[in-house]
């Protein structure tokens, strides 16, 4: 079949593409969804606090995915910048996840820890005062926002429905956790917890018995033969 063809016949052209779509988005999806590295959490993964899962609202209503990715890649350039590069499980808990495909600003993945909270305050404020180079816009208001009751515990009901496993005990204090609490310190809060999940404790090998040892065992024979 020509190209020409193909180009001169909308509906055709629709159908053609809709096809190369559906087979692309199976070759990529389905291998994903038998994976268990991309389906389960990462070992050391924490659930979010209501602050910290409040935060997150607050980082997606302003826009900050737009400028800033949470995901970094296998480059060597990359993990020598940010860090370890990101893996599948740390984000089985977002939804929707913010790995993001446009940098003006650093990949945040890795940001907590590595300033204080103080350093966040004044910079979601006014970020020249403290990277004179910045074009990032400041945040002043957050800091005069607070909660409604009832705010949180919404988002995290909604989020243990796509799987999040909040217990009912975190939804139910989930007001008191942010009572007193500014946006400008959930959405602080959610930065500090951008970070590479904590490796697990280490498995205690198993003790060897005096059966299991072929030795112990032939030496306990010969000196009960004699």
């Amino acid at each position: 079949m020509k190209h020409e063809t193909i180009e001169k016949n909308i509906v055709l052209l629709a159908v053609l593409t809709a096809v190369a779509i559906s087979f692309g988005g199976l070759v990529e999806i389905v291998p994903l969804m038998n994976d268990k590295a991309a389906t389960e959490p990462s070992p050391g993964l924490h659930v979010r606090t209501a602050l910290e899962t409040a935060g997150r609202d607050v980082y997606i209503r302003e826009g900050c995915y737009g400028c800033h990715s949470q995901m970094i890649r296998t480059l060597a350039e990359e993990v020598l910048r940010y860090g370890p590069a990101s893996q599948a499980g740390e984000s089985v808990y977002d939804h929707p996840f913010q790995w993001g495909s446009k940098r003006t600003g650093p990949d945040l993945a890795r940001v907590g820890g590595r300033y204080s909270d103080d350093w966040h305050r004044i910079h979601l404020t006014n970020p020249r005062d403290v990277v004179p180079e910045s074009n990032m816009p400041g945040y002043p208001w957050l800091d005069k926002q607070g909660f409604d009751k009832g705010e949180v515990p919404a988002m995290m009901r909604a989020l243990k429905r796509v799987g999040v496993p909040y217990s009912d005990a975190d939804i139910a204090k989930a007001d008191d956790d942010v009572a007193g609490k500014t946006k400008m310190d959930a959405l602080i809060a959610f930065l500090q917890s951008l970070k590479l999940p904590p490796p697990p404790p280490p498995q205690p090998e198993p003790a060897k018995t005096a059966a299991a040892d072929p030795t112990t065992a032939a030496t306990g024979a010969n000196g009960g033969a004699q």
